[in-house]
């Protein structure tokens, strides 16, 4: 009968925090070669030290030798902070918010932070646990790419720590927002589709209390009255930012037998939404009725029809998010520009029919 084999395990140690693998590197190895005491080659890693150029390409060439990575947590201790950002978005599995979030994790990790994400999912009182939670762990800062959370709670928070917000105009010690003009996209997309002599424009638009949702209504209804055609609020249905939300407000402009030859919807998901409940409901894009988002996401250059939507660089935003944070971070008052928004035509709205 063969014996079984046994697979060789690395001999450990015993240090004072427990067994050690007795290959792994530590400080004292770092500090041996480099020919420094184990304290100053924690300082000059840290970089909480001036030392001379000699003795900090030393411990660099050290550290590159045996493959050093400091420990977080410790490093935290000794520069008195996590270089942890919380993040907090509404639905990560979006397009937009990944997007988003592919910008803000990019810059932090380039500035040496990292990022925690945590979802509100819509709700003002899950963004109200996502922060007491962020701020419990210690982060160095939050960005809530857009939110629900009101101005008085955000200012708040911000006395605890940094704060960036997005999709708002609000001003506070410790805190920078940063807001795409939604009511200049929303008019672009309105100016766009009158002169292609639609008169009859539905506004599928998102939750009631979100500011991007309401700052695009308002714009809507200008672009309305620079033309001389009045509102008619039957034309606004509401939505949720999400493709079942567009479909539902289709079926309830559908059903309620309401004439239109044009929709601006809130965001280019709740357009694909639309877009197949118009399919559905054997309706042509755009021969019977014109369609427009807003977002641009990399996506509406692939529907069928590609859809005319409102660009913002989401991305951007993101990184634009994240760059505000790292200034704050370093005393400094943010002056970030973001870039402005524009429309893209595509084969998803043509003329008036008649």
């Amino acid at each position: 009968m063969k014996k079984a084999r046994v697979k060789a395990v690395p001999a450990r140690t015993r240090g004072k925090r427990g067994p050690r693998p007795r290959n792994s590197v530590t400080l004292k190895m770092v500090a041996r070669e480099a020919g420094v005491s184990a304290s100053t080659a924690s300082r000059i890693i840290n970089r909480t030290v001036n030392v001379s150029e000699e003795l900090r390409l030393a411990v660099e060439a050290a550290i590159a030798k045996f493959g050093f990575r400091p420990n977080a947590a410790a490093r935290g201790l000794a520069l008195g902070k996590t270089e942890t950002i919380g993040v907090i978005s509404q639905a990560m599995a979006s397009p937009f918010y990944g997007e988003g979030l592919r910008g803000i994790e990019s810059r932090l990790l380039r500035g040496g932070y990292a990022p925690l994400f945590m979802s509100g999912n819509w709700q003002e009182k899950e963004e109200v646990r996502c922060m007491e939670e962020l701020i419990t762990r210690g982060v160095d800062g939050i960005i809530m790419f857009t939110g629900c959370m009101n101005d008085v709670a955000l200012k708040a928070y911000a006395r605890k720590v940094p704060i960036v917000v997005t999709g708002r105009t609000l001003r506070a010690r410790r805190l920078v927002s940063m807001q795409v003009d939604d009511q200049y996209g929303a008019m672009l997309a309105m100016r766009h589709l009158l002169d292609l002599g639609h008169r009859r424009i539905a506004f599928v638009t998102g939750f009631e209390n979100h500011p991007d949702a309401n700052e695009r209504l308002v714009g809507y209804r200008n672009a309305l009255a620079a033309a001389g055609i009045p509102y008619d609020p039957r034309l606004v249905v509401a939505g949720d930012f999400h493709e079942e939300g567009g479909m539902q407000a289709v079926y309830q402009l559908m059903d309620s037998n309401i004439g239109f030859t044009a929709m601006f919807c809130v965001n280019d998901e709740t357009a694909y939404g639309a877009g197949l409940a118009l399919f559905r409901k054997g309706m042509r894009v755009p021969e019977d009725i014109s369609v427009v988002g807003f977002d641009d996401l990399p996506a509406s250059t692939y529907r069928v029809p590609p859809l005319t939507s409102v660009r913002q660089s989401v991305q951007q935003l993101g990184e634009c998010a994240a760059e505000a944070m790292l200034q704050l971070l370093a005393g400094r008052r943010p002056l970030i520009v973001l870039p402005p928004v524009e429309l893209v035509v595509r084969e998803s709205t043509g003329r008036a029919a008649g």
